[in-house]
């Protein structure tokens, strides 16, 4: 299989985390749609990353569908559970972890737009949404070592992917300190392979 994405796209470091976590082998294709020679919109219409091409030629893309795929590939270090309320839980957790990274990506890039077009207005609305969604990741972690309790789940790599996201592009939104337990999930999964190697960076 081929993974193409960049080392910055906190969308493309969920697969990977996955990937890492089920031991699976690929190539990973650097490559992003903001690169006037990307190949992107050549396997995926949408021109987004990642997209997981698999050994048939097959694209998958949007990165609940690739992980979703990934899990049920091999038996081993199953991320979902079996389709049932908790499974639903775990895809709350993903769907709101993605929701921050999306607020967050796109803040960034609008302040990377020239200071007399970028809009304030639009910037505060993302962060609103990241501080939101920061409050009701803590308040559903509450005292449990992992979202789902006792052991890690798609949640998780979901939630360390937003969290490590921001601390890459917002250092400034200190919330490791107004969410201690947030931080301490971090602190634990950042201690497994699968994370400490896919630290993005630019």
């Amino acid at each position: 299989m081929k993974l193409i994405g960049s080392h910055t796209s906190p969308f493309v470091r969920k697969v990977r985390i996955v990937l890492a976590e089920k031991k699976i082998d690929y190539e990973f294709v650097i490559d992003s749609p903001w690169l006037g020679d990307s190949k992107v919109p050549d396997v995926n219409p949408l021109g987004k990353i990642p997209v997981l091409l698999l050994d048939d030629e097959t694209p998958l893309f949007d990165s609940r569908v690739i992980v979703e795929y990934i899990d049920n590939v091999t038996p081993n270090n199953k991320l979902f559970p079996a389709p049932n309320r908790e499974r639903t839980e775990v895809k709350r957790w993903e769907a709101l972890a993605d929701g921050i990274c999306d607020a967050a990506v796109s803040a960034f890039l609008e302040a990377k737009r020239p200071a007399g077009l970028q809009s304030g207005d639009w910037i505060l609305r993302q962060r609103g949404k990241i501080g939101r969604g920061l409050e009701f990741m803590a308040e559903e972690l509450g005292e449990k070592p992992y979202c789902q309790g006792t052991h890690i789940s798609m949640a998780d790599v979901a939630v360390g992917t937003a969290l490590g996201y921001l601390c890459f592009r917002f250092p400034g939104i200190d919330w490791q300190t107004g969410h201690p337990n947030l931080a301490r999930l971090y602190g634990k999964l950042m201690q497994r392979p699968s994370f400490a190697e896919t630290v993005p960076n630019d």
